[in-house]
């Protein structure tokens, strides 16, 4: 892309954002638009970098606001190791069409050397949605919603259809992510007796032999392309209960299940679930748009649906130990407890051991 002068840049700050550089981003969807004026309304600066910008126009016309997002430089090594640096910017920049409900990306602006990126996205609440974390969990009809766009996501690129995406070729499988272990104390010791005393027997075998064993699984089966990050924080609620996904920087070629398993435990109250998670994994397998002989049967899904509470139960142990560095603690506390219930009323260790014997 290019501005008046030269190529244009992943800018260093916010405010070094210019009307001519909003202009540029907006011109593939809006091309009559000339940006007048950019106004800094919000920065949320964290592990990336999050601001909302006011827009106003000389001609033509645009969002009133728009939602940027960046790595943040001190945490690319961070991001690298986890989540993927360029993941979520190669998705949209590959204009690949996704089947569920997502911010509108403007431009996807990478660079590589630099080991830098910009999104610049629609503001999704100017579309009435109502954002959601672990302290407002889903309606049971709402995370049905969920669950019927992520079988749309993972129909379309499911077993070989997703080599018919050849811009998508650059998508790795999930794999695990280093370091998880050590937090698993730290984690349980701020738990106390919110989470049973069978999580704590385990310790850091959570990791160490549940989630590693987990992680294994998803790549004997039919792959697909997964959100790999779908817990209810990255979320959101459309005017008509439609619920749309954030954040798409983890996403990978995996298992269906990483994806279901991890939004539905951990999206709804836990009555809830116990009351309806069979009906709504029916839900969603229902709604592939799959031959019968590719779709999974329902003890296949079952089986792996109880699997997959290990991912859930690691990856939040290790956000709430963290002190806030990734999530408010008070999130990270809640949807660990929920991943916790759900890793034991689903006997997820003799489920692991079943796949395992595969």
């Amino acid at each position: 892309m290019e501005l008046d002068g030269g190529p244009m840049l992943v800018p260093t700050e916010w405010t070094d954002i210019t009307p001519g550089w909003m202009t540029a981003a907006l011109a593939r969807h809006h091309p009559d638009a000339t940006v007048a004026g950019v106004t800094l309304l919000m920065c949320d600066d964290g592990t990336n970098r999050r601001a909302r910008i006011g827009l106003t126009y000389a001609a033509g016309s645009g969002p009133r606001t728009v939602f940027l997002k960046k790595v943040d430089p001190a945490h690319v090594a961070l991001v690298e190791a986890t989540s993927g640096l360029f993941h979520e910017p190669r998705l949209f920049a590959s204009c690949v069409s996704l089947p569920v409900d997502h911010p509108l990306v403007y431009m996807a602006l990478i660079d590589e050397p630099g080991k830098n990126w910009v999104m610049v996205m629609e503001d999704v609440v100017d579309r009435g949605a109502e954002p959601r974390d672990a302290t407002r969990p889903l309606t049971v009809d709402q995370a049905a919603n969920g669950l019927r766009g992520l079988a749309r996501l993972h129909s379309r690129f499911w077993g070989e259809r997703g080599v018919r995406h050849p811009e998508l070729a650059w998508l790795a499988p999930f794999a695990l992510w280093p370091g998880l272990g050590p937090a698993i104390p730290i984690a349980l010791e701020k738990l106390g007796d919110t989470v049973s005393d069978q999580v704590h027997e385990l310790g850091r075998r959570i990791v160490d032999d549940h989630w590693v064993r987990f992680i294994e699984t998803l790549s004997g089966s039919p792959q697909t392309v997964v959100h790999g990050d779908a817990h209810i924080g990255n979320t959101y609620v459309l005017p008509n209960d439609e619920v749309g996904f954030l954040d798409w920087q983890v996403v990978r070629r995996s298992n269906w299940s990483i994806d279901v398993g991890y939004f539905l435990q951990g999206a709804i109250a836990r009555r809830d679930r116990r009351s309806n998670e069979r009906d709504l994994l029916e839900e969603y397998r229902s709604h592939l748009d799959l031959p019968s002989d590719e779709r999974p049967d329902a003890g296949e899904a079952w089986l792996r649906y109880r699997a997959s509470a290990a991912h859930g139960l690691a990856t939040w142990l290790a956000t709430a130990a963290d002190d806030g560095a990734w999530q408010r603690p008070d999130i990270s506390m809640k949807l660990a407890q929920r991943y916790a219930a759900a890793f034991v009323e689903l006997d997820t260790a003799s489920a692991l051991a079943e796949l395992a014997r595969r």
